[in-house]
């Protein structure tokens, strides 16, 4: 399974929220209509130990099906940057927690000044802040930065994203002003997510190497942790730098305690989990059911030796489904596609193979205030009135669809057989029919689907959803590829249908042009895996980024969800209510409150300290 969007977004945990101030902004912190819970000056944020010791050491692996890295780079689109790279060793303007997914603070700025216009914004660079050289954090780094990340020899979504940024203005040595296309209210946050690097990153004389070929320079970078011991390619250590400038903010009070952190890569998933038993590494997560009911188990689970916990959180639900890839000619009837997502069926699959762990995904946005229901309400018809002559008249008629149940499924009353023959059907009227032995279309092309997978986990989904398809005359192929041949078909787009997942968000905003816009869609690289293009969700996504409160934020994410849900672009998957991790119980210690909005990953490297430092004390 791929999961997207990775290379930006975990960068930007911040770039989320609205303002809608009238005045000036000048403040530690910016928040969704000033709902700033830290007032300036607080001392830590409120789920960390801000007495928890420094020092020790954890070995983890990535939660992605990473299977090496090539380069030290992580803004451009060719190879693969050492996971964790950008949260372990960039800084950015501002930071957010755990708990506020809509607020963020100051952190490499110390005060930050949103025009009365919202047209732009203005920081002013710490003066303490220093990059790993010593020297110090300068407009000029800032702008820079931005220049690099946002040219044409970085990873495309990159400017996808920073899009609506028209300029970056030094005003002073520690003074920078970003000016915006138009009114914006996200993008102060957006802009505060920046990473930040040196100017002097990839200087050779007075000349900078071009950013695509900077692929073992090592980054100059501000962040709390340094790259230490390297196996290219196998695993990397990144060491706790002890001068780190920012370790005695109140943003970073409690955070980031132990002196080495290693990740380790593995090419196949079985062997990660045995090496996890043995002693190899000390933390991981479980993304499959099976694998969590019946492999995490065995004397060290029995001994207390592994912890396996189910953590609660009050995260949107991821969204995971197969993505179709709209590129192709096959997949531009929508009848064929709601005829493929009719051939699987989850409640057999849930039963049979999730042990009844998930729920069914239904729309994009999943869990969340911005999931459409049922039939259009007032403040969705305003929004969707004036793209009639865009839209299919089912979008304003009739319910937003919902993934077909089966018999299995309460009060369903379809049994699969009811949805094949609809499927049939389906498939008929788009002018596929069963002849020769397969599916094919009125110039005697036989319907084929290609489904890619890194890991191989997707096969025990694939191989049922697959008979069922087989019984429609589709002929359907299973590949398991190296992940990095995996992205690099991404990249290109040469793919059928993807097993692709986006971590969930509680207030979703610009990153969407770049996963549903139609200018994304034949960038290389970029998140728009289906290639879609479509008018109206270009109008619901300009909707989307220009709300300028939250009512108007949840009504154009209910359009946008109800549109996408009538194209049947993806065969939705399932989701979990609990983040399923295990830890090695000697190495671990943690405090007892959970924070409301994490991932669990981050939660480990940035709040957890090591308990054999806290045994040592001061």
């Amino acid at each position: 399974m791929r999961t997207t969007p990775c290379r930006i977004w975990t960068t930007c945990l911040l770039a989320l929220g609205l303002y809608s101030a009238s005045t000036t902004w000048a403040a530690h912190a910016y928040g969704q209509f000033g709902d700033i819970q830290y007032p300036a000056g607080f001392a830590h944020f409120s789920y960390v130990n801000p007495h928890a010791p420094k020092g020790g050491e954890m070995v983890l692996v990535p939660p992605t099906r990473q299977s090496n890295f090539d380069k030290y780079n992580p803004f451009t689109l060719k190879g693969s940057a050492p996971p964790a790279m950008l949260s372990m060793m960039f800084d950015t303007l501002m930071v957010g927690n755990m708990d506020e997914p809509t607020t963020a603070y100051g952190l490499l700025a110390s005060d930050i000044q949103v025009a009365p216009d919202r047209k732009s914004v203005t920081f002013q660079i710490h003066p303490q802040a220093r990059f790993h050289n010593n020297d110090p954090v300068l407009a000029i780094d800032v702008r820079h930065s931005f220049e690099r990340i946002t040219s044409k020899q970085a990873a495309p979504q990159y400017r996808t994203y920073f899009g609506e940024v028209k300029s970056a203005t030094v005003l002073g040595e520690r003074s920078i002003r970003f000016d915006f296309v138009r009114p914006n209210s996200e993008l102060p946050l957006i802009v505060g997510g920046l990473p930040v690097f040196s100017h002097k990153w990839g200087l050779q004389g007075q000349q900078h190497k071009p950013l695509d070929q900077m692929v073992m320079d090592v980054p100059i970078t501000s962040g709390p942790y340094r790259i230490g011991p390297v196996q290219f390619g196998k695993d990397i250590t990144y060491v706790r730098d002890p001068s780190y400038w920012a370790k005695d903010l109140n943003v970073r009070k409690g955070l980031f305690n132990f002196d080495r952190i290693t990740y380790k890569i593995y090419k196949d998933s079985t062997a990660q989990l045995e090496a996890f038993k043995a002693g190899e590494f000390d933390y991981m997560q479980s993304f499959i059911a099976r694998e969590w009911a019946r492999a995490f188990t065995g004397r060290a689970f029995e001994r207390g030796e592994l912890i396996k916990a189910e953590l609660p959180h009050g995260n949107a639900g991821d969204f995971q489904g197969f993505q179709f890839n709209l590129r192709r000619d096959k997949f531009k009837d929508v009848r064929v596609r709601q005829a493929i997502a009719l051939a699987m069926d989850f409640e057999w699959l849930n039963r049979q193979l999730f042990y009844n762990a998930y729920s069914r995904v239904r729309g994009y946005f999943v869990a969340s205030d911005f999931e459409a229901k049922g039939l259009p309400g007032p403040e969705e018809l305003a929004l969707l009135q004036p793209l009639r002559g865009l839209l299919p008249s089912a979008v304003f008629e009739q319910e937003v669809p919902q993934p077909p149940q089966t018999q299995l499924a309460l009060d369903s009353g379809h049994t699969l057989r009811d949805h094949l023959r609809q499927a049939r059907d389906l498939l008929q009227a788009a002018g596929w029919t069963y002849r020769d032995g397969a599916l094919r279309n009125a110039a005697g092309q036989a319907m084929t689907l290609e489904f890619l997978d890194n890991s191989g986990s997707m096969g025990r989904v694939v191989t049922p959803f697959a008979k069922n398809l087989e019984k429609l005359g589709i002929k359907v192929q299973y590949k398991v590829i190296d992940f990095a041949l995996l992205q690099k078909r991404m990249d290109v787009f040469d793919f059928d249908i993807i097993s692709s997942r986006t971590v969930g968000s509680e207030a979703p905003g610009t990153e969407l042009l770049e996963r549903f816009g139609s200018k994304a869609a034949d960038i290389e690289g970029s998140g728009n895996v289906l290639g879609l293009k479509n008018p109206a969700v270009d109008a619901l996504l300009d909707k989307v980024v220009s709300a300028t409160s939250r009512d108007e934020l949840v009504a154009s994410l209910r359009a946008l969800d109800r549109v996408l849900r009538h194209g049947h672009y993806v065969v939705p998957h399932w989701y979990g209510a609990v983040h399923r991790v295990s830890w090695r119980a000697s190495v671990f210690d943690r405090p007892a409150k959970l924070p409301r909005f994490y991932q669990p990953e981050a939660l480990v490297t940035s709040v957890w300290w090591s308990k054999a430092a806290a045994q040592k004390g001061p």
